[in-house]
């Protein structure tokens, strides 16, 4: 009987020890899909998670005290900027910065510094486009998408920046018509899986299950669905308030 008992104590605990917190910037298409992607990398290791959408800087913050294991998406610049965390040294997604501006409004953006002669708006806490936006202060910062691009479609701002499915799947369900993105990104850059660094031991196992997902090809075919998924949730409007 004493057996049994310590048996059925430990099954509960060792369950436990297999389930991670993360956390994702709330309202962001791409975060959605790496929520999508990263449950599957997941759970081809046997491993649950747990993932809560957050604003941005509110994700950050408590990435970086050990409120959670770490975030699902960032750029390559959140790792030196959050010591607290390790980069899982393989990317699993990209992001694309793009630049929307009203139609026939004459704008051209061929560099990030072109930006500084607009008033621009950005979703608050997203690091990409803080980071093409470093030191200008012609920037203003709103809750989500839906908001950022009706400030640019009533004329309140010249320039909305944001991922580029992000910002398509918003204009297409809000059936705003008179915003473009412009036919060149302003930037690309790779998307990383971000944990807490006391977690060694998980930082590698993800890292070459990344790798192996990479070289089968199979990486690829788990990114497809997940865009497709998002994209077919993402026809109503609710989903995107």
């Amino acid at each position: 009987m004493k057996y049994v008992v310590l048996l059925l104590l430990y099954i509960p605990f060792s369950c436990s020890a297999q389930q991670y917190n993360f956390v994702s910037i709330n309202y962001l298409i791409e975060q959605e899909v790496g929520r999508i992607i990263l449950t599957e990398v997941y759970d081809q290791l046997g491993i649950d998670i747990v993932i809560t959408p957050l604003p941005g800087k509110r994700a950050q913050y408590e990435a970086s005290i050990g409120m959670n294991d770490g975030e699902i998406m960032r750029i390559y610049s959140y790792g030196k900027e959050n010591p607290a965390t390790t980069r899982v040294p393989t990317p699993y997604y990209n992001l694309e910065t793009m630049v929307f501006t009203r139609k026939n409004s004459g704008i051209v953006i061929n560099k990030a510094s072109d930006l500084s002669k607009y008033q621009i708006v950005r979703v608050r806490g997203v690091k990409h486009t803080q980071n093409v936006t470093r030191g200008m202060e012609n920037v203003t910062d709103t809750d989500n998408t839906v908001q950022m691009l009706r400030l640019v479609g009533d004329g309140l701002a010249d320039i909305a920046l944001t991922n580029k499915m992000d910002g398509l799947i918003v204009l297409k369900n809000l059936g705003i018509t008179n915003i473009e993105a412009h036919p060149h990104s302003l930037d690309k850059q790779a998307l990383y899986h971000y944990i807490r660094k006391e977690h060694t031991k998980l930082i590698q196992k993800v890292d070459d299950k990344l790798k192996e997902l990479k070289q089968s090809g199979e990486l690829e075919l788990i990114i497809q669905r997940a865009e497709n998924e998002v994209f077919e949730r993402k026809t109503n409007y609710d989903d995107l308030q």
